[in-house]
């Protein structure tokens, strides 16, 4: 009788055995270098996840960068600057070409520090040394001098809302030569110096007169400016009048508190621009903020503004396609998801974990594609009915309330297996910590499951995303696979572009060397 554990099957063969140990010492796969940088920078946010810490995330990108070409680098902080819309890991990708590729510097500095407070992280992230400087040097100096220069009022208006370092500190630091009067003024006043009042931009000179005398409108200045000063209910309802979409968003308790909404007119006011298509699209919101907000907003907040959010996130999802097929959606709703989906940030950490998003997903889908069966695991599938006809916000709280058990990636496709399902697409949603299936020096379970499943579904596709940046994946990338990390919008695109087969033989990275600068 031939020795089973010697004569593997033909498909175990076939299986890549694992590269490398995930964080529970469990087989994982290694990313190549350029995929491991493009997954730091659309869902590392510089704080801490669950098992890694943020000065452990920024110092891998700083060791990652070291060992890509420089033109990758400018491409990728394009990149999860404009399709991932986050903040401080392109500012840190920018401030490292001035060390690594300062020829790319130029290019993306325009593309990436966009508004004040991207200038102010570059900055920061300059003179802390991480990069190998800290002197901001001649190049990021004259590209900083130019933002000044050319900003709007506006813009440097809202630039000088922030500390560490501040706008005037900037200014300070870098000696920007005002190319006329009123501009010499406006640098006078946030630097605190001598200035022509007069040469001042009218929001100015409005918030001044408004501190003198409360009789006079509200400005139109930044929200921050205001909200030092002592404000009765009618200002308040000027303020979010004035205000922009992501501002409404995030002070729904703030207005309730303030009697904004029982001021007439307002709560459909607000409701109204909450829900409006162009100002979602505008706002470039990512679907899981809107989720935060109405899971955040107190009692005091009209139901009228409830279901406008509602509304809002359905639109911010319009563009999830509708996969056709046999499609599995499964979310990890297992301990480790529950960690705050940006990372830990002492007094600020978002509300928002991974297994909401990955229940967000799930319900986006299901929202699309009324026949997508979803499948929460953890150390197994966990049973949940869900209705394809609730609303994403209500099904995605279903999902998100049964986390809490161990990971095991392999779970759901063992299952479709053992029925042996029909499937065209299988999407997971994980930190791809998977360690119950653990077998050492081996392929990993998940692989182990697929080959299984490719045997009767040929022409299957599996996406995995990932919801943290660990730089490692439960499976290896292939024409059959693709590995995406993020939460933003973008995710849906990528996904969409995979399943039509419009992507590249690099999938994902192939979207970024796309970028042009």
């Amino acid at each position: 009788m031939a020795n089973l554990a010697l004569f593997t099957s033909v498909v175990g063969k076939l299986l890549p055995r694992a590269d490398r140990l995930n964080h529970e010492m469990a087989p994982a796969y290694d990313y190549t270098p350029r995929h491991k940088l493009a997954q730091y920078a659309v869902t590392g946010c510089l704080n801490g996840t669950f098992y890694a810490s943020a000065w452990e995330q920024a110092e891998t990108v700083l060791k990652l960068v070291k060992d890509i070409d420089p033109e990758f680098i400018a491409k990728t902080a394009v990149y999860c600057r404009e399709k991932g819309h986050m903040k401080d890991m392109p500012a840190l990708l920018a401030a490292s070409l001035s060390v690594t590729g300062p020829e790319y510097l130029g290019p993306v500095f325009g593309r990436v520090i966009r508004n004040g407070k991207m200038l102010r992280n570059f900055v920061q992230i300059m003179r802390s040394g991480v990069v190998g400087r800290k002197s901001l040097g001649s190049q990021p100096k004259r590209l900083i001098q130019n933002w000044l220069k050319t900003a709007s009022d506006i813009q440097l208006l809202r630039a000088s809302v922030g500390k560490s370092p501040s706008l005037a500190d900037v200014i300070k630091m870098v000696h920007p030569r005002p190319e006329n009067k009123a501009r010499e003024a406006l640098f006078g006043y946030i630097l605190g110096k001598n200035h022509n009042v007069e040469l001042l931009p009218d929001e100015i000179r409005q918030f001044e007169a408004y501190k003198a005398d409360r009789s006079a409108g509200v400005p139109d200045v930044p929200f921050q400016m205001l909200t030092a000063l002592a404000l009765d209910t009618s200002a308040w309802a000027e303020i979010a009048r004035n205000a922009g979409w992501h501002m409404i968003r995030m002070n729904l308790n703030t207005f309730a508190r303030h009697g904004v909404f029982n001021v007439k007119g307002m709560t459909e006011m607000i409701a109204e621009r909450l829900r409006n298509p162009k100002e979602i699209r505008k706002a470039k919101v990512f679907p899981y903020q809107i989720m935060v907000a109405h899971s955040m907003v107190t009692n005091d907040v009209p139901q009228a503004i409830c279901d406008a959010l509602q509304e809002a996130l359905e639109i911010s999802l319009d563009n999830v396609p509708e996969i056709k097929g046999h499609i599995v959606i499964c979310p990890d709703v297992s301990g480790s998801m529950s960690s705050p989906v940006t990372g830990y940030r002492p007094g600020a950490s978002t509300a928002v974990r991974c297994i909401d998003v990955a229940a967000l997903i799930a319900s986006a889908y299901l929202y699309k594609n009324k026949t997508a069966r979803i499948m929460p695991y953890e150390d197994k599938v966990v049973n949940v009915r869900l209705n394809a006809r609730d609303s994403i916000m209500t099904n995605a709280a279903k999902l998100a309330a049964i986390g809490g058990g161990w990971t095991n990636c392999s779970a759901p496709l063992r299952k479709l297996n053992r029925e042996k399902a029909d499937v065209d697409m299988v999407i997971l949603v994980s930190d791809n910590e998977s360690w119950i299936d653990n077998i050492r020096n081996s392929d990993t379970g998940v692989m182990r499951e697929w080959a299984k499943l490719k045997a009767h579904n040929p022409n299957a596709k599996l996406i995995c995303i990932d919801m943290q940046p660990y730089g490692m994946t439960q499976a290896k990338e292939r024409e059959d696979i693709l590995n995406i990390g993020g939460f933003s919008d973008n995710v849906f695109d990528v996904m969409a572009a995979f399943a039509k087969e419009e992507l590249g033989g690099d999938h994902w990275i192939g979207e970024i060397e796309k970028v042009k600068l």
